[in-house]
């Protein structure tokens, strides 16, 4: 990752409508969710959604996949990942304890399976 693909997430994510689909998909994982569908869940036009779609996948954070005569949407968790450290690295500058909160912050949203049987 590097600042200019970085910037081009960002900015994707910087609308409303976008931030809110790109949202909708992690929530779908890994199912993902057809674009029809995807309008319909946002309120908005095909068309429009299309035009938000493209934005967001030309960022690298979605991904569409064909199925009969639906396209699937996917958020492309890999590269939002490498989007977050892009801009987390050497966030603490050697100092643990500082990026410590948000790590905490963090951990609750996605417990690890082992978390998850005991």
């Amino acid at each position: 990752m590097d600042e200019k693909q970085t910037i081009a997430a960002l900015a994707a994510l910087a609308q409303s409508t976008r931030l809110q689909t790109f949202r909708l998909l992690v929530e779908r994982e890994p199912e993902g969710v057809p674009a029809g569908e995807l309008a319909r869940l946002i309120g908005v036009p095909q068309n429009t959604m299309s035009a938000h779609l493209s934005t967001l996948a030309n960022a690298g954070l979605v991904k569409g996949e064909r199925q009969s005569r639906s396209i699937i949407y996917r958020a492309d968790l890999e590269r939002f990942r490498a989007v977050a450290l892009y801009l987390l690295k050497d966030c603490c500058g050697g100092n643990a304890s500082l990026c410590a909160p948000l790590i905490a912050d963090l951990t609750p949203c996605c417990p690890s399976k082992e978390v998850a049987r005991t």
